[in-house]
């Protein structure tokens, strides 16, 4: 498909681009950096393939959005998968759940026994992270913005470091079940429950302000409490005061009031009802409805807020062909997409 023969009332016509959109990279405001890996996943693998899922659900996805008109004009790009990357996870993946295995069993991060295993994987992590960094950084010198779709949580970390080249300071707003606030978590420096603490060795990033966590360690909780830069709102609190009377509306708001004007959004799905992701690596019950994390980001760009850069992470699509995941996944990154364009009118 094309961009003359383009017509957002027909069916969608899969061309490798996220929504089946017809542009070009090159052409884009928006840049989809898919990245299938999954290596430090602690608990159900699949993340890896989340890229993918979401890609072959996304071409069922009607293009009129109700905050944006005329959302298919946004320049929406698709960088490929890259499969020489999926080889690598996969290769990786079978050393990692090595280690874990040998951790679950009794054993310590700093027995000899796994040292040159992690260091293996260690060393191919961080040559992810450069990965991304690299691409994030090219796209960014172009003046486009970059979303990564991934795979696990630890993938963005390339882009949150290619975004301090532009920018002297921003926050980061985090849907998430989880802190990821863990050092090194089962001897993995970049896993992917440890993001957000890799993310605040940046010194650009002056505010974490997290949404719906509910599973979570004591240490993790102690930094959060300690840290002026961290703001939790956990789900138990979030629910308590809807319980109470207290809007979502009101709610968004004071969580809004904690981010400064440049904010970096990170959202994994597990930060959801486990309804809407199943098949995600740690699901968790409670967290957020669909149309509640929609109306929170909304509510951030109505509020003049500018979204320099987001990720999507932890989409794991189901076997035997169950698109439910992807389909979810798919409709929050075309939302995400669509609100970095949106212009408050009220």
């Amino acid at each position: 498909m094309n961009q003359a023969s383009f017509n957002p009332n027909e069916i969608t016509v899969p061309n490798g681009c996220f929504f089946g959109l017809p542009y070009s990279v090159e052409e884009a405001s928006i840049v989809f950096l898919p990245v299938p890996w999954d290596v430090t996943t602690s608990y159900r693998e699949g993340a890896a393939n989340g890229p993918q899922g979401i890609l072959d659900a996304s071409v069922q996805l009607d293009w009129y959005d109700f905050d944006v008109p005329q959302a298919w004009e946004i320049r929406c790009g698709t960088i490929p998968i890259n499969s020489a990357i999926q080889d690598q996870n996969r290769a990786m993946r079978l050393i990692a759940k090595g280690i874990i295995q040998y951790l679950e069993a009794g054993g310590n991060v700093d027995d000899d026994a796994i040292a040159k295993q992690l260091a293996i994987v260690n060393q191919a992590c961080a040559g992810l992270n450069n990965w991304v960094y690299t691409q994030a950084l090219e796209l960014l010198e172009q003046g486009k913005l970059v979303a990564i779709v991934g795979g696990d949580h630890s993938v963005p970390l390339g882009l949150m470091q290619a975004l301090t080249q532009q920018h002297d300071e921003y926050g980061i707003l985090q849907i998430d079940a989880h802190a990821d606030l863990r050092q090194a978590y089962e001897g993995f420096t970049y896993s992917h429950a440890s993001i957000m603490y890799n993310a605040l060795t940046l010194p650009q990033i002056n505010r974490l302000v997290q949404v719906g966590i509910r599973d979570v360690c004591e240490e993790e909780m102690s930094w959060a409490n300690s840290d002026r830069r961290i703001v939790v709102f956990d789900d138990w609190q979030l629910k308590a005061k809807t319980y109470e009377g207290i809007t979502w509306a009101a709610q968004c708001q004071e969580i809004i009031a904690n981010l400064p004007n440049k904010v970096y959004i990170s959202f994994d799905i597990d930060g959801l009802n486990p309804a809407y992701c199943p098949n995600t690596g740690t699901p968790v019950p409670g967290g957020l409805e669909f149309n509640e994390a929609i109306y929170l980001v909304r509510s951030l760009v109505k509020a003049g807020k500018t979204i320099i850069g987001f990720d999507l992470c932890e989409v794991a699509p189901g076997d035997s062909g169950d698109e439910w995941d992807g389909n979810v996944g798919a409709r929050v990154l075309y939302k995400l997409a669509c609100l970095t364009r949106y212009r408050a009118t009220c």
